[in-house]
């Protein structure tokens, strides 16, 4: 893709123009394992074809990697509906082909593997060479639509500030290349070995937006928008706010409740703005200092305050947010979902990971990731 190809400032504001209601989808990157191994499996496109082209399932980057997508929802709870079918079918695609499991990132995988040769990923896989192998992580993608341009970037811009947040309720990736990393998740790192990772910039406007990519365009690092890979993005062709922090849950449950949280937190940021309200734009640096704090400790670590710099316990830090969105969570109609959030914040899949690695060894864990794709609750 060339700068040509880049949407114009028009374009993209007519995109997140366009009234709607604050609709959310999901995405989850779940992973293929070999049944009698449990290492991960490159046979994303033989499941796929079994799975008889349902549109639900997309390909990734990585050959053991699939991508299920809901249709946008009016709330979480139907999106999570859809989730649960969409499991319940892939397992099946699945079967006698390879389990699939869901976390941040494989316990005890080799730490590179096999990428999928299709023409979409061809300059990744030329540019990045290894580092594209070592791509092997698993993410949550939460999308919100954010009718309205400046809306959308107000909030885009306020929301950067509670990523590390985000990213403590969801660690979910402990173990990578059979040992303990000491990290909640280890999926930022490796991530971070790609540009366009971590807290994204904040922007003045979408024109500042549409000159970043034609910049990018222009110099060959960024072919097209779709590689603005920050933790953060405005979507430009969904008109969506997508919150790309998350590691991916192991059940949909969980899922759920993190994507509960995030609509909830958007929606009260576009009220915030809705009334007149400033949003706060928090310096990039700062965020990024407690993303990793985040990423590191998880719950049990401590947070800054990102005036202050006071820090405070994490869980206490996610708690009094998640108490703080409930008028908003009634309002979009995820306070069951909030609620499952707060019971996250007591032991997040980060921990629980670790205890059953305590007790069943790291090849058992992999066979507990995989026995619960389609537990329910």
């Amino acid at each position: 893709m060339d700068a040509e190809s880049v949407p114009s400032p028009e374009d993209l504001r007519a995109t997140f123009d366009a009234p709607a209601p604050l609709t959310v989808g999901i995405e989850e990157e779940v992973m293929l394992i070999d049944g009698a191994t449990l290492d991960l499996a490159p046979v994303a496109e033989d499941v796929l074809a079994a799975a008889g082209g349902d549109d639900r399932f997309k390909l990734e980057l990585p050959a053991a990697q699939l991508e299920l997508v809901t249709l946008p929802c009016a709330t979480v709870r139907e999106a999570a509906d859809q989730l649960g079918s969409a499991r319940i079918a892939l397992h099946r695609a699945a079967t006698g082909i390879a389990r699939v499991a869901a976390a941040g990132a494989h316990p005890s995988a080799a730490p590179v593997g096999a990428l999928n040769d299709h023409e979409r990923y061809r300059l990744t896989r030329q540019e990045f060479g290894p580092v594209a192998h070592a791509q092997l992580v698993f993410g949550l993608h939460v999308h919100v639509r954010v009718a309205g341009a400046e809306r959308a970037v107000a909030v885009h811009n306020a929301l950067r500030s509670y990523l590390p947040q985000l990213a403590a309720l969801a660690a979910n990736a402990p173990f990578h290349a059979g040992r303990d990393t000491g990290l909640a998740s280890v999926r930022p790192t490796i991530s971070g070995l790609l540009p366009r990772q971590g807290v994204p910039p904040a922007v003045e406007d979408l024109a500042e937006l549409v000159e970043a990519w034609r910049w990018g365009a222009a110099a060959g690092s960024l072919p097209r928008p779709s590689q603005w890979w920050w933790e953060l993005r405005l979507h430009p062709t969904l008109g969506t706010l997508e919150v790309r922090v998350p590691d991916q849950q192991t059940t949909v449950a969980h899922s759920a409740a993190v994507a509960g949280a995030i609509h909830a937190l958007v929606a009260a940021l576009a009220e915030r703005h809705d009334n007149g309200l400033s949003l706060t734009v928090d310096p990039t640096w700062r965020i990024a200092e407690n993303r990793w704090s985040a990423g590191r400790h998880g719950l049990t670590g401590t947070l800054a305050d990102l005036k202050t710099g006071e820090r405070g316990q994490t869980r206490d830090s996610l708690r009094a947010l998640l108490e703080s969105l409930e008028p908003a969570a009634a309002r979009v109609g995820c306070l069951a979902e909030l609620a499952a959030a707060d019971r996250l914040v007591t032991a997040n899949g980060a921990e629980r990971q670790r205890q059953v690695a305590a007790q069943e060894g790291l090849h058992g864990l992999v066979g507990w990731l995989a026995d619960s794709f389609l537990a329910v609750g």
